[in-house]
């Protein structure tokens, strides 16, 4: 355990930035996830709704640094491949 008092808050400010970049990410996974559901379904009007929030929320997420930006980009552009072959 640490005993500077600097190391101490650097253990406290880590411990809160990885439990909300985890919700972030876990964010994304759900956004994806349901994409994912409406697709299979064959329901394509839930499907354009579900993409457009998915791709709104990766971006929301990138701009904060928890994933970079061209992830982002790569998990749009995966989401985007479904969706036309989908259609």
């Amino acid at each position: 355990m640490a005993n500077i008092k600097s190391a101490k808050k650097r253990i406290s400010v880590t411990a809160k930035k990885t439990a909300i970049n985890k919700m972030r990410k876990s964010q994304i996974k759900t956004a994806i996830r349901r994409f994912d559901e409406a697709i299979a379904a064959g329901d394509m009007e839930k499907a354009n709704e579900t993409f457009r929030y998915a791709q709104k929320k990766i971006y929301q997420i990138a701009s904060k640094g928890t994933i970079h930006k061209k992830a982002a980009d790569r998990k749009v552009s995966k989401l985007a491949k479904k969706l036309n072959v989908a259609k």
